[in-house]
């Protein structure tokens, strides 16, 4: 059962035990361990990322496993403290309630309650955790990256797939041979499974290529390294042209003319000239800031003469440079593909820079990506040079500022350290700060994800103080990880909203004041302003839960209850209207909890049943009146019945919207039937009514989830369609006649005017109530004959 407050209920005397001195041992350590900070008890900083939090956690698992520690009469206990710890940090949504609330936000999810071998953990967890060459998405930034531009080859793995870990060694050397050449992932389908459901994978370990725009392409050849590199350079399609007397200097003028380098590799029979292969890998490297070409110094030594090349050799001609100005060229003494990256990228020129007296100019007509720097240059910001080519169809121009020499530019923004930000082209004002990683990929997304979105970083000067019009602001800091997962979410829903409500984001690290102001203690808190009204929003971070939330306000789904409303509606309603209520107080933690779950249920039982809310703190005395003891109490009002006691009490585990909204289902008149073999073939097969059946086991998991939703959908069907349900453990035979091979299975029956047949069951492939519904409703409208036959029933 979930965690409630209790009110006024006498505390019973303590009773004094005399507990042996090993169950005294694990006490304390269930003790100690329940006081202990989830972050301290991993050993992580309040903004670690994921990757560390599993890295964390595996070294604590490695040395604090019950099977490491046999003779420790309280590993059991503690381990399960660091496991739950873990569980709930590694969950975005579990980690902001914890951050807000503490474990009493928590009372609700079982996270952490089982874990795995020390096995599991020695071998199994964390396949490429420590591999800095293999980056690990999950569903937070899979389509940010493999949408960025940038060629992906991306390893779906699971945990104990022993193939999996055979490939391991293979996909280490083949991610160290392709470093900077293409980029290499790697997803835990054990911790994504959402993720890899949804890209279709199902089978172990499955290795496919990503390219923006197009359509993932599966690895399928032996699974070793010269194959793996050999399949993925078929997609760096960068051209290395041969240069000969003929094209060579039509080539140069194309590249500097297009703001271009040139490298060039001269071969002789002598060697020391870039092999086709490595020529490709720089091409692939370097495509969009420079153009690569080989010469054939043994056929064209007269022009190979002319560049003063008298044996192998690499030379790069930086954009804009002249074949004569021999100092602002670079010789390249290496054939490694890597070091010529590094060298190349090092001396290409630095991002066009933008002073105090142009910035407002540049950025008034045109979108930008800026990036601000503190004059320390990180390997990071070298690679900012690739950007302006990533970003060059999407018409983004790309600039840096120098907040040393210009310091009151940055300061007017509020940028103290090194950032980057797009400014959408309406001015100075309009403009979003990146709090993502700092890795291209990442930034590319965001940057384009941020110009078409209507998101703003807000100030003092541009803070929505008078709120005119709607505004949904993010009180969030950078450091918060559920922060930033957050900020692409708002970004989407800010395009769906769009001309109905603004969206701005304030850093309260920056701002302190200001969130103060408006009493922010948790992050990342986000909160409506529309005009006098403040409504906080406490739903998932998804775009899809912030549309849900406004759509609540807008038209809400939970009835606001007060003693007058309660007893005209819910005690003396109308006959046969249900209510379900739920009686909390604001300063509660698993009430706040319950907000989000609480609304989403009230709009999936829209039309079926009434939902309210009773502020006990605000009526205490009535709540008090109705024997309301703990916190939340949610009860159902049955339609029979208006007398006040009479009420059933939720009592269960879980308080998410889909287990509360089976429970109060339960409660409804049931309208489906059960059907016997013998009501089968004479009311469905030589009946003359339509039907839907849902074949099920009572043993089967998925059918008792769908039992209720199968309610649902007689309910809408009520007088069009008949509903009727199939013990198929009771009555194997009739299911086996009429094809079921699966549980749960819809089947739609529609009577034609003739005897039906076992197998003339339409299948449905879907378990939800509305979508079934649907689909039924458009046979019978497609179908003239069953659309008349509907009529002449109705």
């Amino acid at each position: 059962m979930g965690h409630r407050v209790v009110t006024g209920v006498q505390q019973p005397r303590p009773i004094q035990l005399i507990l042996p001195l090993v169950l005294l041992v694990i006490l304390l350590a269930a003790v100690w361990a329940e006081s202990q900070d989830y972050y301290k008890l991993l050993g992580v900083s309040r903004e670690a990322m994921t990757r560390e939090i599993r890295q964390a956690f595996k070294k604590l698992a490695l040395t604090m496993h019950p099977d490491k520690t046999p003779g420790d009469p309280s590993a059991h206990e503690k381990f399960l403290q660091v496991n739950r710890a873990y569980e709930v940090l590694k969950d975005e949504d579990l980690r902001k309630k914890y951050d807000k609330y503490g474990e009493k936000g928590l009372d609700e999810q079982q996270q952490g309650g089982r874990y795995e071998s020390w096995n599991y953990y020695r071998y199994d967890f964390g396949i490429y955790d420590d591999d800095d060459e293999i980056i690990t998405l999950d569903s937070g930034d899979f389509d940010s990256a493999v949408n960025s531009g940038e060629i992906w080859f991306i390893n779906f793995y699971f945990p104990r797939c022993s193939h999996c870990h055979q490939l391991a060694p293979t996909w280490r050397e083949f991610a160290k041979e392709m470093d900077g050449v293409i980029r290499i992932g790697a997803v835990n389908c054990g911790d994504n499974n959402h993720l890899c459901r949804r890209k279709g994978i199902n089978s172990y370990p499955s290795l496919f290529i990503y390219r923006a725009e197009q359509k993932p392409e599966k690895f399928n050849g032996e699974r070793s390294k010269d194959s793996l590199v050999h399949f993925s350079m078929q997609f760096i399609t960068t051209t290395v042209t041969q240069l000969w007397q003929g094209n060579v200097f039509n080539e140069i003028e194309s590249a500097f003319s297009l703001g271009l380098g040139l490298l060039i590799t001269f071969c002789f029979d002598t060697g020391d000239c870039l092999e086709p292969r490595t020529r490709q890998k720089v091409a692939g490297m370097l495509d969009g800031l420079v153009k690569v070409g080989w010469m054939n110094c043994t056929s064209e030594e007269q022009l190979c003469g002319s560049f003063q090349v008298t044996s192998g050799a690499t030379i790069f001609f930086p954009p804009g440079s002249s074949l004569d100005q021999q100092g602002s060229v670079l010789w390249l003494n290496t054939l490694d593909s890597k070091e010529i990256y590094n060298q190349v990228i090092n001396h290409l020129p630095d991002l066009q820079l933008l002073t105090s007296d142009n910035f407002q100019s540049k950025l008034a007509h045109h979108r930008w990506l800026v990036s601000f720097t503190f004059r320390d240059r990180s390997p990071a910001t070298i690679e900012y040079k690739k950007l302006q080519a990533f970003l060059r169809n999407d018409h983004i121009q790309v600039s840096r500022v120098d907040c040393i020499a210009d310091s009151e530019l940055c300061k007017s923004l509020y940028i103290d350290k090194p950032c980057v930000a797009v400014f959408k082209g309406l001015g100075i004002n309009d403009f979003e700060i990146h709090h993502g990683k700092d890795v291209l990929y990442n930034i590319v997304g965001f940057a384009r994800d941020s110009v078409h979105a209507h998101v703003t970083t807000l100030r003092p000067d541009n803070f929505p103080s008078d709120r005119k019009e709607p505004w949904l602001v993010d009180f969030f800091a950078p450091w918060c990880p559920p922060c930033r997962a957050l900020l692409p979410e708002l970004r989407k829903a800010s395009i769906q909203l769009s001309g109905r409500m603004k969206f701005g984001t304030l850093d309260c690290t920056i701002h302190h004041n200001l969130c103060s102001m408006y009493n922010i203690q948790a992050y990342p808190t986000t909160v409506l302003f529309n005009g006098s009204s403040v409504h906080e929003y406490e739903g998932q971070h998804s775009a899809d839960g912030i549309l849900e939330f406004i759509q609540d306000l807008v038209h809400p789904s939970v009835v606001v209850l007060d003693p007058s409303s309660f007893t005209e509606r819910v005690k003396d309603g109308l006959e046969g209207s249900i209510w379900l209520v739920d009686f909390y107080a604001p300063w509660c933690g698993p009430c706040q909890v319950l907000i989000p779950e609480w609304r989403r249920m009230a709009r999936l039982l829209s039309g079926q049943i009434l939902v309210g809310s009773v502020d006990c703190q605000r009526f205490q005395s009535f709540c008090q009146s109705q024997n309301v003891r703990a916190y939340p109490e949610i009860r159902l009002y049955p339609g029979k019945s208006r007398k006040p006691d009479h009420y059933m009490s939720y009592n269960g585990w879980h308080r998410d919207a889909h287990s509360l909204r089976a429970w109060a289902l339960s409660s409804l008149p049931r309208v489906s039937v059960d059907l016997t073999p013998e009501s089968f073939r004479s009311q469905v097969l030589s009946g003359q009514a339509h039907w839907v059946l849902d074949f099920y086991a009572p043993w089967c998991g998925p059918c008792q989830h769908f039992s209720p939703e199968f309610e649902v959908l007689a309910q809408i069907l009520k007088g069009e369609v008949r509903a009727g349900k199939v013990d198929c453990q009771s009555y194997h035979q009739t299911c086996q006649s009429a094809g079921i091979t699966a549980y749960p299975t819809v089947r739609f029956y529609p009577y034609l005017g003739t005897k039906r047949h076992e197998h003339s069951g339409v299948h449905i492939n879907s378990r939800d109530a509305n979508v079934i519904a649907d689909t039924i409703r458009q046979q019978l409208q497609q179908s003239p004959q069953l659309h008349n036959k509907l009529k002449d029933e109705l």
